[in-house]
């Protein structure tokens, strides 16, 4: 596991609306999303980070192995690469991108449980 994905800081932390990973906006901005950069290409691209990932998220929960982590099968996450995961992210990525997700047939389920 790469400690990359780990927050280092408590400050500017935002979920990706996707898949849940919390890291920073400049860790979003340095390296994407671990899980979906290659869908939501947020890496070096400030908009697509504002875009495609919330600030406003509860709850934390570190999956350290995901083919064996109760975390995962719970938050429906457990093919995702290890680091913290909010248990509810505000918001939702945009119609259009839900649409070729599930085309793709990547889960795209709605992550905010705040109501």
């Amino acid at each position: 596991m790469s400690l990359d994905t780990i927050p280092v800081d408590l400050r500017r932390l935002r979920a990706c609306l996707a898949c849940s990973l919390i890291k920073s906006f400049e860790q979003f901005l340095r390296d994407g999303c671990d899980n979906c950069e290659e869908f939501l290409r947020m890496r070096k691209d400030s908009d697509n980070v504002y875009l495609y990932t919330s600030k406003s998220f509860t709850g934390m929960a570190a999956m350290m192995q995901p083919s064996e982590s109760w975390v995962g099968k719970w938050l429906r996450i457990g093919v995702c690469c290890p680091g913290m995961y909010a248990l509810s992210v505000a918001g939702s990525l945009p119609r259009e991108k839900m649409r070729q997700m599930r085309r793709l047939g990547l889960f795209c389920g709605n992550r905010d449980r705040s109501q």
